[in-house]
């Protein structure tokens, strides 16, 4: 077997976010939950709720994008398989996640729809409630995946929100078998109870079939896919049957469980949480950083910690402290 050239290579939805800060009533009277993600089917109702957004600003962003941006700032080397349409938006993208040292190559889409965008309301508790338009992202074929890529990570990363759509569904099939069979490790972001609503039965299949050896989950999703309403009773569900889980609690701070030993990490303590955007992202940054790096579980979940706090702090879900010295004063 080969060593790996590249940490992560990621695979998940090309979106770019906008940004704008709302009130809970705001959110109440366009239906939304607080705090979720759902989905924006069409392009003129995506147009109609920005047009009732405030003023916003544009990061660009997709949930398995974000964690490899957050590694490549911590010198990690990192790629990352997307759909972009070629468009202005698409642009916008390739740049940023370019310009963050993530290697980025797969070729634009044609056509209608545009690239995905995600409407954020940002509520004064720091809450994050998303509207996500799909857009070309949910039209990854297996064709454009970059099969050498995949075999040169140490570590395939892939966003449960992207297993919604059929076609990127078939390529990240395709993604863990090219990985599998070239020695690599596949962790896997549960992403939203919104998306084990829909495909829990396939994640729970993944799992069974031992395709799996990281899972990343907070605790609702957690307790979603074990159809527990107790966490301890979904952590004795769970437990043997992932190498790795690993679960992100909020305030609570973080564990994992590897071997029958559980790892555990308090919150970071911060000043104000402005926009928890990309805080799960961010985590699975630190922490996979951190494994590719040799580092141990505990010490890989600090890292971690330190990561969601940094991203918490401010508006949109790509770092703007410098992660790499931040990680050396965690690490020592």
């Amino acid at each position: 077997m080969s060593q790996p050239t590249y940490d992560v290579v990621a695979i998940g939805n090309a979106i770019v976010d906008i940004l704008s800060q709302a009130d809970d009533a705001f959110i109440v009277a366009e239906g939304m939950t607080k705090g979720s993600m759902q989905l924006v089917f069409s392009p003129a109702d995506a147009d109609a709720l920005y047009a009732k957004m405030g003023p916003g600003r544009e990061v660009s962003g997709g949930s398995a994008a974000n964690t490899v941006a957050g590694i490549a700032a911590m010198g990690g080397r990192t790629g990352f398989i997307g759909q972009v349409a070629d468009d202005q938006l698409g642009q916008v993208f390739a740049h940023d996640i370019r310009a963050a040292g993530v290697e980025f190559g797969t070729a634009v889409r044609a056509g209608e729809p545009t690239t995905a965008r995600c409407l954020i309301f940002v509520t004064p508790d720091g809450q994050r409630t998303m509207n996500t338009f799909l857009g070309a992202s949910q039209f990854l074929p297996a064709s454009a995946l970059d099969l050498d890529l995949i075999r040169s990570g140490a570590i395939l990363y892939l966003e449960g929100y992207l297993w919604d759509p059929e076609e990127p569904r078939a390529a990240m099939r395709k993604a863990i078998d090219v990985a599998r069979e070239a020695g690599r490790k596949v962790a896997f972001t549960l992403s939203d109870v919104f998306c084990i609503s829909r495909h829990g039965d396939d994640f729970r299949q993944l799992i069974a079939d031992g395709l799996i050896d990281i899972l990343f989950a907070n605790e609702s999703e957690l307790l979603a896919l074990c159809d527990c309403g107790d966490f301890e009773d979904a952590i004795a569900h769970i437990a043997g049957k992932v190498p790795l889980l690993v679960v992100t609690r909020s305030e609570q701070g973080a564990m994992a469980l590897a071997g029958g030993e559980r790892f555990a990490v308090p919150a970071e303590p911060i000043e104000k949480v402005v926009d928890t955007t990309g805080a799960g992202d961010l985590f699975a940054a630190g922490f996979l950083h951190g494994q590719a790096r040799g580092l141990d579980v505990q010490a890989s979940l600090r890292l971690g910690a330190v990561c969601a706090a940094e991203i918490i702090q401010h508006y949109g879900a790509r770092p703007e402290a410098d992660l790499k010295a931040l990680a050396e004063r965690t690490l020592g």
